[in-house]
C-alpha cells in the first residue's frame, strides 16, 4: 500500500475566502440555491476549515450535532483541491461513515455546485472510497487460484472458490461485503489483492477492482478511506519523510469523527501477531493434513517438511503461551525478556530459506511472485516474535492474548504507550492542512487534554456549539438511589437496574436505547426483561445475538417503538432520528476497567511524569464517551427526548460534577423508585 504515493502536479492555490463567504454565509448560495437553513455555526467551521487548508495549517474543530460538519468541510475541500490540483484525504471511522460521505454528502456538494456560474468549475470534482486490499476481489489471483485448485484446495474449498467465480461474472465492485454469505477465509485469502500478484504489472484497471479503485483514486480530487486504513497505512510507511502529504504526494486532509484517533492509531501502530495467523500461512505454503500449497508440486521433500517442522514448532511455541502463561488469564502482560525461548526463529528461517531457493529458480510470474509474497510474510512473523520475545520496542506495552470462540488463539501484541510522538511524525509534522474535527474533542469545555493526547498541543482549535434547542428538546433524569457500585451491592444494584429499565423503557412510547458498560449487565438485564417487552409488544434488540451492528440499529429505527441494549459500540456512530429514539439510558459512566496493560501501561507512565492517571486518562476519556452516547438522542432541530442515568455516582461522587457539565442543558431531575411516577414526563 505504500504504492498509493505517485507524483502529482500541484498549482498555486486560489483565495477561496470569498467563495466561503459566498456559500456559507446568511442569505448565501447553500440556503438560498438548496434551500438549506442557515446555520452560524456551520459558516464559522467553513470558514476556518478554508483558511486552514489554505495556508497548509492543523486545525481541531469541535462542531456540536446539527453544525453541518460535512458540508462545511466538503466544500471548502473540494474547492481547494480542483483550485490546486491537489488531493483531499477525508477520513471516517467506519466504512458504513465512508458511504454515507459519498452517497449523500459528496451529491449535495455537486447539486451546490451546479446552482451557480460561479460555483461550476468544481461542480465536476472526482471522488473515489477505498477500503483495506482483502477487501477486493482480483480477477488475475481468483485465475491462479482456480487453475491451482487441486493443489491449494480439498473438495468443499473447490466448491467455494466456484461460487466466488460466478459472482465474479456479475459484482461491478468486487467488495467482500457483497458476497453473502461471506466466503470462507482460507479461500478468499487466495483470491483477494493483498499481494503482488495484484500489481499494476499484472493487473489492470479495465478487470481488476481494486487497481481500477486505485486508478480512480489517482484521478480523484476527494479521497474517502477510513481511519483503520489510514493508520494501517501510516504504519507500513504510507509517506516519506520530507514529503509534503500524508498519504498522497501533496495531499491535504480531514479526519472525521476525530474522537476515535487515538485509539484506532494505538491499535495500528503496534504489533499483532497470532497463532491462527502464523498457522494459516504456514499451510498456504503447504498443508500436510490436505496435501494442498504453493510447494505441494514445487521444491523437493525437504522443503515441505521444513514447513512441517514450522508448523509443529508453531503449535508448540503458542502451546506453551496458552498453557503457561494464560493458563488463568485470558490477557497476560510481558514484562521482561526471556520470558519464553525462541523455539520458532529456526523452523522459521528454514522455510523462508526454501522459498527463497524454490523462487530462485522459477522465471518471472505469478507462480514466483506467490512463493515471495508468503516470504516476506513469514519474514514479518519471524522478525515480530523475535521483537517481542526482546521487549525491543521500549516505548510500547507487550501483551499475549487468549481469543476466538474456543479460545484457542493465542495473540502476540505490541501497542505505543505514548501515541502523542507517532501522531505528531505521522499526522501534524506533515508540511500539509489537517482538519480534525467531532462532536466531542473537549471536556468539560476544554479540548486542552484531547491535544496532550494526540500530539497537537501548538496546533489550532475552535469549538461550536450544537444549534440545537436542547432546552426544549430535551428532559434529563437521574436515578438517586441507584447503589453505588460495590462488591456487597451488586445483587441490589442488578435489580434496582431491571426494574429502573422496565419502568422507563415502558414509559415511553417511542425507541429506547439502553448503554451498557459490561456485556454482563447487557445479558442479565435482557433475560429478566425480555417476557416483559413481549408482553407489551415491545420489540427486543441485544446486541451480540444474531444481528449484526448495522442491522440491528436498522430494524430498531424500522419498528418505531423498540428497545435496543448495546455496549461499546453503541455509544457511538449511532443516527437515529425521530422518534424511533425517544430515549438513551446511561447504565453507568462508560470508565474503562484500567486493568488492559495498554490502560496499566498508559497509567504507569502518566504516573512517571507526575501525573495522574485518573485525572489524565480514565476521566477524559470516560467524558467523551458519555457525551457521544447521549448525543444519539437529538439528531435533527425537531428530534426531543430523554436522557436517563442509571449511575447516582454523577451526583455524589467529585468527578461526577463534571460528567453533569458535559450534559447538553444544566437542568435535570433526581428520580427515586418512590418519587419516579410522578417526576418522569417523556415527551409522549
Amino acid at each position: 500500500m505504500i504504492g498509493l504515493r505517485e507524483d502529482t502536479n500541484a498549482r498555486e492555490p486560489a483565495d477561496t475566502a470569498a467563495l466561503a463567504e459566498s456559500i456559507f454565509s446568511d442569505g448565501g448560495w447553500l440556503t438560498s440555491h438548496l434551500g438549506l437553513e442557515h446555520r452560524p455555526q456551520q459558516e464559522v467551521m467553513a470558514r476556518a476549515v478554508e483558511r486552514a487548508q489554505v495556508e497548509d495549517l492543523p486545525l481541531l474543530f469541535e462542531a456540536g450535532t446539527g453544525v453541518g460538519k460535512s458540508l462545511a468541510y466538503l466544500v471548502p475541500a473540494i474547492i481547494h483541491a480542483v483550485e490546486t490540483g491537489r488531493p483531499c484525504i477525508v477520513s471516517t471511522h467506519t466504512i458504513s461513515l465512508q458511504e454515507q460521505i459519498q452517497n449523500n454528502d459528496l451529491p449535495m456538494c455537486r447539486r451546490l455546485f451546479e446552482t451557480d456560474d460561479a460555483l461550476k468549475p468544481y461542480a465536476g470534482f472526482r471522488s473515489s472510497l477505498l477500503v483495506g486490499m482483502r477487501n477486493y476481489l482480483c480477477p488475475n489471483r481468483l485465475a491462479q487460484a482456480i487453475g491451482n485448485q487441486a493443489d491449494l484446495f480439498p473438495g468443499r474449498e473447490q466448491e467455494e472458490l466456484l461460487r466466488i467465480s460466478e459472482w465474479a461474472r456479475t459484482t461491478t465492485r468486487g467488495l467482500v461485503q457483497e458476497l453473502s454469505p461471506p466466503p470462507m477465509p482460507d479461500v478468499w485469502e487466495w483470491v483477494n489483492a493483498e499481494g503482488s500478484g495484484c500489481s499494476r504489472k499484472h493487473c489492470s484497471p479495465d478487470h481488476c477492482h481494486y487497481q481500477r479503485a486505485r486508478a480512480e483514486m489517482r484521478r480523484s480530487q476527494i479521497v474517502i478511506v477510513n481511519h483503520s486504513l489510514l493508520f494501517a497505512l501510516l504504519n507500513i510507511g504510507g509517506f516519506v519523510p520530507g514529503d509534503r502529504g500524508i498519504l498522497l504526494p501533496d495531499d491535504f486532509v480531514v479526519i472525521d469523527e476525530a474522537h476515535t484517533m487515538p485509539e484506532v492509531a494505538t491499535q495500528h501502530f503496534g504489533l499483532r501477531l497470532s497463532s491462527y495467523g502464523l498457522g494459516r500461512q504456514l499451510k498456504m505454503v503447504f498443508n500436510p493434513r490436505r496435501r494442498t500449497g504453493l510447494l505441494k508440486r514445487m521444491g523437493h521433500d525437504r522443503d515441505r517438511q521444513r514447513v512441517v517442522d514450522a508448523i509443529e514448532a508453531a503449535a508448540e511455541f503458542f502451546g506453551f503461551v496458552q498453557d503457561r502463561v494464560l493458563q488463568r488469564q485470558s490477557i497476560v502482560r510481558i514484562r521482561e525478556e526471556g520470558w519464553i525461548e525462541p523455539t520458532l526463529d529456526a523452523p522459521l528461517r528454514a522455510v523462508i530459506d526454501s522459498l527463497e531457493m524454490v523462487a530462485a529458480k522459477l522465471e518471472d510470474g505469478p507462480a514466483r511472485e506467490n512463493l515471495l509474497d508468503h516470504k516476506g510474510r513469514l519474514t514479518t512473523y519471524r522478525d515480530g516474535i523475535r521483537r517481542f520475545i526482546s521487549l525491543a520496542a521500549e516505548d510500547h506495552v507487550h501483551w499475549v492474548e487468549r481469543g476466538g470462540r474456543k479460545g484457542q488463539i493465542s495473540t502476540l501484541q505490541t501497542a505505543p504507550v505514548d501515541i502523542a510522538p507517532h501522531l505528531r511524525a505521522a499526522v501534524f509534522r506533515r508540511k500539509t492542512s489537517v482538519i480534525l474535527t467531532s462532536a466531542t474533542l473537549a471536556v468539560a469545555g476544554r479540548i486542552e487534554p484531547f491535544q496532550k493526547r494526540i500530539g497537537a498541543e501548538d496546533e489550532a482549535y475552535e469549538l461550536a456549539a450544537s444549534p440545537f434547542d436542547y432546552s426544549r428538546h430535551l428532559r434529563i433524569y437521574v436515578a438517586a438511589d441507584m447503589p453505588l457500585p460495590a462488591p456487597d451491592t451488586a445483587r441490589l444494584a442488578l435489580d434496582r437496574l431491571v426494574d429502573y429499565l422496565r419502568f422507563c423503557t415502558l414509559r415511553v412510547e417511542g425507541g429506547t436505547l439502553v448503554l451498557f458498560t459490561s456485556y454482563a449487565d447487557l445479558r442479565r438485564a435482557s433475560e429478566a426483561l425480555e417476557t416483559d417487552y413481549r408482553e407489551n409488544e415491545r420489540p427486543l434488540f441485544v446486541q451480540g445475538r444474531d444481528l449484526s451492528r448495522t442491522e440491528i440499529t436498522r430494524r430498531f429505527q424500522a419498528c418505531g417503538n423498540g428497545v435496543l441494549f448495546g455496549t461499546d459500540s453503541f455509544w457511538t456512530g449511532v443516527d437515529v432520528p425521530g422518534p424511533s429514539l425517544s430515549q438513551v439510558i446511561v447504565t453507568r459512566l462508560p470508565f474503562e476497567v484500567p486493568t488492559h496493560p495498554i490502560a496499566e501501561a498508559r497509567g504507569e507512565w502518566i504516573r512517571s511524569q507526575g501525573g495522574n492517571p485518573f485525572t489524565e486518562m480514565n476521566l477524559p476519556d470516560a467524558l467523551i464517551k458519555f457525551r457521544q452516547g447521549i448525543g444519539r438522542l437529538i439528531r435533527n432541530k425537531t428530534d426531543c427526548g430523554v436522557v436517563t442515568v442509571l449511575d447516582s455516582r454523577i451526583l455524589y461522587k467529585s468527578y461526577g460534577r463534571h460528567f453533569l457539565a458535559s450534559l447538553p442543558i444544566p437542568e435535570f431531575e433526581r428520580l427515586t423508585c418512590e418519587n419516579r411516577d410522578h417526576e418522569f414526563r417523556p415527551f409522549n
